[in-house]
């Protein structure tokens, strides 16, 4: 996943490089485009759900900023204050399946998570858990209510 996520970051920060060479504020897109690169490694990296959540805030930030990189045009600015709010609604989601896993597993390491499922007596509390995150995930991923 490490090469899939380098390799497309790659392509895009050199399409970018050609599409903007001529932007005054090169520097500041590409240290967006940078800290976005890093977060998107640091969440498929971590095992653990705080550093993973970590990872989905940091991204989410960096979407913000560059969506609003034109920060003097208006649609911009609307645009990234509506993936901002869907984002921070999808989190809720996302941090009360977090809270429910710790309260169950007392732990966030997401390898001993995987390895008690099994043994996991409460099954519809299990299913509960799952759909929070994929509530999560489809609100960010799919941009769900930006189109409004």
């Amino acid at each position: 996943m490490c090469i899939t996520v380098s390799t497309v970051s790659l392509i895009v920060h050199i399409f970018s490089f050609f599409y903007m060479y001529k932007d005054p504020h090169i520097n500041r897109f590409f240290s967006y485009l940078n800290l976005f690169t890093f977060f998107m490694l640091f969440l498929i990296v971590s095992n653990n759900l705080i550093l993973m959540f970590w990872g989905w805030e940091g991204v989410g930030i960096c979407s913000f900023l560059l969506i609003n990189f034109w920060y003097t045009r208006i649609a911009a600015n609307k645009s990234a204050l509506k993936a901002v709010f869907i984002n921070k609604i999808s989190d809720i989601f996302f941090l009360y399946g977090i809270i429910l896993f710790i309260l169950e597993f007392n732990t966030t390491e997401i390898p001993v998570i995987l390895c008690l499922v099994p043994f996991f007596k409460k099954k519809s509390h299990l299913l509960l858990w799952i759909t929070f995150f994929l509530i999560r995930y489809y609100f960010t991923l799919s941009n769900f209510g930006i189109f409004w």
